[in-house]
């Protein structure tokens, strides 16, 4: 998902997709675990795209508590 698709989603669709790729990357973690992984770089993707989505969420936070960082 690029950052520019991330930015249009709305506060609850982020959060939405957080435990979304949370849940996923927890299963995948215990795929891994027991056997090897189709696509070993999936999980470095789940977590980049789980960190681009809290990013603009706090970013959003941060603009509406008219605090600066």
């Amino acid at each position: 998902m690029k950052i520019d698709e991330i930015r249009d989603l709305s506060d609850a669709e982020l959060e939405e997709r957080i435990r979304e790729l949370k849940q996923e990357r927890f299963r995948l973690g215990f795929r891994s675990a027991t056997m090897e992984l189709e696509n070993p770089s999936l999980m470095r993707t789940l977590r980049r795209e789980i960190a681009q989505l809290k990013t603009v969420l706090h970013e959003r936070q941060m603009a509406g508590s008219g605090v600066e960082s």
